[in-house]
């Protein structure tokens, strides 16, 4: 089965494949990870039907927000990967501040559509997220995911998990708090 997965650029083409995942996942409907983009009052304001339409501007940029995955030509899962610069979230957060000026790129959410789960397919998704960021000439990936081993909650794994990323290679570089590290790997 795992042959038969393809991971492209997600595009404004793929829009109905990307709607597809998102629609797929309980909070990625109504989120379409206007959470990392956009100021609090407006991703509240959004949530639902506002997020949708800010999502498919988003998409309608040159540069694709992240990866799509397909098996065979299903829409499968989601990764958002994109330069830090871009995500207001991140400028406005003590806990996930800059952890020095380095121009990094974020990993930030991963979305699997339920018949796909349990396959490895996040590790994929985040392996093909790194290839995209390098593609793309980042020098240095973070990501922000959550350390199931001190969570009290684990199913809010939308950032994807730790260990996960430990395994692929990140390094922890700081935690502010006790269940989100931030993470890097270097791109060169």
């Amino acid at each position: 089965m795992q042959d038969r997965f393809s991971f492209v650029p997600a595009t404004t083409d793929r829009l109905a494949d990307i709607e597809a995942v998102f629609d797929d996942c309980a909070d990625g409907r109504n989120c379409r990870c206007a959470y990392w983009y956009l100021p609090n009052a407006d991703y509240k304001a959004g949530w639902g039907e506002g997020n949708r339409s800010w999502f498919r501007s988003l998409l309608a940029q040159p540069r694709p927000p992240g990866i799509l995955t397909y098996h065979e030509n299903e829409p499968a899962g989601w990764c958002g990967v994109a330069p830090r610069v871009v995500f207001d979230r991140l400028h406005r957060s003590k806990p996930f501040a800059a952890v020095d000026d380095r121009p990094v790129w974020s990993i930030t959410c991963f979305i699997v559509r339920k018949p796909f789960r349990r396959q490895g397919l996040s590790r994929r998704l985040l392996n093909h997220a790194v290839e995209f960021a390098r593609a793309n000439g980042a020098e240095c990936l973070e990501a922000y995911p959550v350390d199931q081993l001190r969570a009290s909650r684990v199913g809010d794994l939308y950032p994807g998990a730790l260990s996960m990323f430990l395994d692929e290679g990140f390094v922890e570089v700081a935690r502010r708090l006790p269940t989100r590290p931030i993470v890097r790997l270097e791109c060169r």
